[in-house]
């Protein structure tokens, strides 16, 4: 199996930090996400391989279609280090300013406003993407 048949078509970079709730509820609606569409159209891949400029993850980077960035909160961690690290995403979603969640402590969010963000990144990857198909 080639490296690029190992490769969701959808690279997903999400927050997942969990000093707040709205960071928590990213990383938790991306493998629910994940879970719904299968690992063939979308993955969470590595934010910190990606700053680092690892090779493995920027060799799966050549093989994906689309990139989409989810932030809990309005610093936007994730699309920053994807910018930073030369690419555009195809769509980002920030918790707090695109779907209304308030940022709070680590554990004050509910399964709704997983469920609410996992919705947003399901719907994400069925977006035509930005970038030309090589």
């Amino acid at each position: 199996m080639s490296l690029s048949e190992n490769v969701s078509n959808n690279a997903l970079f999400v927050c997942f930090g969990c000093m707040s709730n709205v960071g928590r509820i990213t990383g938790l609606a991306g493998l629910e996400a994940i879970r719904r569409v299968g690992l063939e159209t979308a993955n969470i891949f590595c934010l910190g391989a990606l700053a680092t400029r690892a090779t493995p993850v920027l060799e799966k980077m050549k093989h994906v279609k689309r990139i989409i960035t989810v932030d809990g909160c309005p610093l936007n961690c994730a699309r920053k280090i994807v910018e930073n690290a030369g690419y555009q995403p195809d769509a980002t979603i920030n918790v707090v300013s695109d779907l209304g969640i308030a940022k709070g402590p680590p554990l004050n969010y509910s399964d709704e406003d997983v469920q609410e963000t996992a919705d947003a990144i399901v719907r994400a990857t069925r977006q035509p993407s930005i970038h030309k198909e090589s």
